[in-house]
């Protein structure tokens, strides 16, 4: 039977570790009987008395060949800190690539990862890396596949280049991890090295890109004896500084803030944490981007304040985890702003009081997660423009099968505080559970998941019925079966979503079906663009683990997806065609081809709430190439060509980028986006009351222009002390002509939709200008305290050259507007224990 000798830098009395092939890779971990140095050399004592671990094999671009270099780690441990060495064999010391960034962003540098599944439930694992640079990043593995970059642990590394290559010495708190109290523990272990001008990667043991798994492929690390169920405590209070210049017509008024708030996370048992936070502010969070919404539905934006980042994939639930649970709904923007007197200041965000959730693992492989919070109420002037409201959400779910089935539960709830004024505008409350399960089978290559949720939404006469005629519902259509019920005070529904999936191999593929009855409505906790809908989704992968040609990477993909409303309307039928590679010298390329309202199908939300409009065919191409990012100037470019309503509508957009490193210390990225767009069936405007015989339903020809810029400048001094720039200069403008009304919408002709408007059409034309940009200091002056000062800026104008574009003279506009200006600082202090 094979076995695997290690070699190593200096002799040692530890032996190798011995793997039988056949068996799970293994490993023992010794205890220290003096703790090692943080200093990334392997002179201390604890490392000449850990056995090391060799073997390392290449899974890419080749999976299971031999590395190109070796590779070995070692791992000790004492009562409070798991300790782990790994050096990394390099003749060319010289050529390795260490590039300085803020934590957790990824360059393209070498790396390792220590990846650690502390349960031993081969689902889950926390993973700590390192590139020679010293910039760390942490993430926490779920779901045995996927990856939650925004968790973070306060822990130590220290790497060092020197002749032999170059090492990274780690020192992991077990307070950081979680685990049963038991006499003896077993931890799963990979660890995984990167070789960035090789784009090679490798692993111990071997990690199999054929397979969809990652925890599962750990090996065994034992040894651990007596380890201690540490009572994790951390605190980290902060204070904060607002200086606010905001413009108004008559003058700009400054105002002062000072706040204090804190952090907490408390390890309750070995396996529960509790995290909150209260009076947060996120005022180090870069803005969202610029955009125009010209459609009927709400725009989606990622979550980016820490807080509601970290440890969140717990919530998930179902294939669409943002149905039921969109944490941005906490903390948003005040629904009732409309109401605001002429004048008056009105908030961006809704204040929150406190958050805080409870997760972690309880006996039989349960997974738990429980979260609250509470918003103030958000006034203008003497006007509420948002209740106090709090929310509520728990989920659990139980693995069955050493983690291939699992099957699990959630439930949300939202309260408001609703005064007279609110009430004939928001909802009071609103409810929502569902159930989910998946199964594995076939060595976990094949897939079966499933979800099942209900909604209940209470409120008054007048509220209820906003939702019903809300873009989400639209039940005021005149062409369905729906009805506006004037005097309903709740509205129910369910969602169903069934999948089956092939999740491993050379050929991979999905079926699924989805259906959101007409009631359903999660927009409270969660985030649903429509309801009253079917999709019947497939698609089939080609995803080669070895190289093909001069690819290093590649697949090939082919998506079918059809959409319906629960009365079976055709609403969207796409065929789509897609090919990425990476090239072996690091260029990427990618080509998407799509044809979108292929054959008979009718769009019911493109009047906004008036009949079904058939829609045309659009074929659409979309193109990105990038050039291998290692490179000191490494340019991007993107883009888009759109053909529709038989030729009379055209959309093309281009993004040329570049991403330029001056020095190892220093990122710069500059872009721009132009887009061309020309829509001949762009909604404006509904005249009439919405059912009656004599409304309008005004389409038009939209001419649109948009040129916007985004620049980053990264300049990371230390691995913990970093300066970053962000800015956005967005100008569009849009034009209308040719403004027609419905005539016979569902007509198979383009040209007999629609027949001239006689009428005075509504002005919708409009110019929109806006400028965001930030610069932000980042202090890690010990770790997990931090200190920010931040500089933002905001211009924002509408009413100037309504209708026309042109670039110079936007943009210089634009900059002579008067500036919203804020300067921020916040500093915390970590305490923990």
């Amino acid at each position: 039977m094979p076995c695997i000798a290690a070699q190593t830098a200096k002799s040692s009395a530890a032996q190798p570790v011995v793997v039988a092939a056949s068996a799970r890779a293994a490993a023992s971990a010794a205890r220290a009987e003096q703790a090692p140095s943080i200093d990334g050399r392997d002179d201390d004592a604890a490392w000449r008395a850990a056995a090391p671990i060799a073997g390392f094999r290449q899974f890419d671009p080749v999976e299971d060949a031999e590395p190109s270099m070796r590779t070995e780690a070692r791992v000790t441990y004492d009562d409070a800190h798991l300790y782990v060495f790994v050096r990394a064999f390099d003749p060319r010391p010289d050529s390795i690539i260490a590039l300085l960034s803020r934590r957790d962003v990824r360059t393209a540098s070498d790396q390792i990862k220590v990846m650690i599944d502390s349960y031993h439930d081969r689902r889950t694992g926390f993973e700590f890396a390192v590139n020679p640079a010293g910039v760390k990043r942490d993430y926490y593995t779920y779901d045995d596949s996927q990856e939650d970059g925004s968790w973070n642990a306060v822990w130590d590394v220290a790497t060092h280049i020197d002749s032999l290559g170059w090492t990274a010495e780690f020192r992991i708190p077990l307070s950081q991890l979680r685990y049963p109290p038991a006499a003896s523990h077993t931890f799963g272990v990979m660890i995984i090295r990167e070789l960035a001008r090789r784009n090679e990667r490798v692993s111990w043991p071997l990690l199999r890109r054929s397979r969809n798994a990652i925890a599962s492929q750990f090996g065994d690390l034992g040894g651990f004896a007596g380890l201690g169920s540490p009572r994790r405590l951390e605190i980290a209070p902060y204070a904060l500084v607002r200086n606010v210049g905001a413009v108004r017509a008559d003058d700009i008024r400054r105002s002062q803030q000072g706040t204090l708030g804190a952090d907490l996370k408390y390890g309750l048992t070995s396996n529960l944490t509790i995290d909150a936070t209260i009076n947060p502010d996120f005022g180090q969070v870069e803005a969202d981007p610029a955009q125009l919404n010209l459609t009927a539905f709400e725009t989606f934006f990622e979550e980016r304040r820490p807080f509601f980042l970290e440890g969140m994939s717990i919530f998930q639930f179902g294939a669409d985890p943002e149905q039921l649970f969109y944490s941005r709904r906490i903390g948003r923007a005040p629904q009732l702003a409309g109401l605001a007197p002429d004048g008056v200041d009105v908030p961006g965000a809704s204040r929150i009081l406190g958050a805080g959730k409870l997760t972690g693992r309880v006996a039989g492989g349960t997974s738990l997660g429980v979260l609250a919070a509470m918003t103030d109420r958000t006034e203008a002037g003497s006007t509420t423009i948002e209740p106090r409201t709090t929310y509520g959400l728990v989920r659990a779910t139980r693995e069955l099968r050493q983690g291939e089935s699992a099957f699990g539960a959630i439930a949300t709830i939202v309260d408001r505080a609703l005064g007279v004024g609110e009430s004939p505008y928001l909802r009071s409350g609103a409810y929502a559970a569902g159930v989910d399960g998946r199964h594995r089978f076939g060595q976990g290559r094949f897939e079966i998941t499933g979800s099942l949720a209900a909604s209940s939404v209470r409120g008054s006469a007048d509220a209820i019925a906003r939702t019903q005629r809300s873009s989400v519902h639209q039940y005021q259509r005149p062409d369905d079966d729906l009805a506006v019920d004037t005097l309903r005070t709740s509205l129910t529904g369910t969602s169903l979503r069934l999948m089956a999936k092939k999740v491993a191999g050379l050929v991979r593929g999905t079926v699924s079906y989805q259906r959101v009855t007409p009631g359903y409505e999660t927009n409270d906790f969660g985030f649903l663009a429509r309801a009253d809908e079917q999709i019947l989704n497939t698609n089939l992968r080609f995803i080669p683990t070895k190289p093909v040609g001069p690819w290093r990477n590649a697949s090939l993909e082919f998506y079918q997806q059809h959409h319906f409303t629960t009365a079976g309307l055709p609403t969207g039928a796409l065929y789509e065609a897609y090919a990425n590679g990476s090239l072996k010298s690091g260029a990427y390329m990618s080509v998407d081809s799509w044809v979108d309202n292929a054959g008979a199908v009718y769009c019911d939300r493109c009047a906004r709430g008036g009949p079904a409009l058939r829609l045309s065919p659009t074929f659409n191409t979309l193109v990105n190439i990038a050039a291998d990012p290692k490179r000191r100037v490494s340019p991007q470019f993107a883009a888009i060509y759109t053909l529709g309503d038989d030729g009379r509508s055209l959309l093309w957009r281009v993004r040329p980028y570049v991403i330029v490193r001056p020095s190892t210390r220093l990122g710069i990225e500059l872009g721009t986006r132009y887009q061309y767009n020309r829509d001949n069936t762009q909604w404006v405007a509904n005249v009439g009351q919405i059912g009656a015989d004599s409304t309008h339903y005004l389409f038009g020809r939209l001419h649109q222009d948009l040129l916007s810029f985004t620049g980053r400048m990264d300049l990371t001094i230390h691995p913990a002390l970093s300066l970053q720039l962000y800015a956005e200069p967005f100008v569009t403008a849009g034009h209308f002509t040719d403004v027609r009304e419905l005539a016979a919408p569902r007509a198979k002709s383009y040209d007999a939709r629609f027949r001239p408007y006689a009428g005075q059409a509504p002005d919708a034309d409009f110019n929109e200008k806006s400028f965001h940009s930030s610069v932000v200091a980042r202090w890690e002056y010990r770790p997990g305290s931090t200190l920010f000062v931040v500089w933002t800026q905001g211009r924002d104008q509408s009413d100037r050259d309504v209708g026309s574009f042109d670039a110079s003279r936007d943009y210089r506009n634009l900059f002579a507007a008067r500036p919203e200006n804020v300067v921020l600082i916040k500093a915390a202090y970590w305490i923990g224990r």
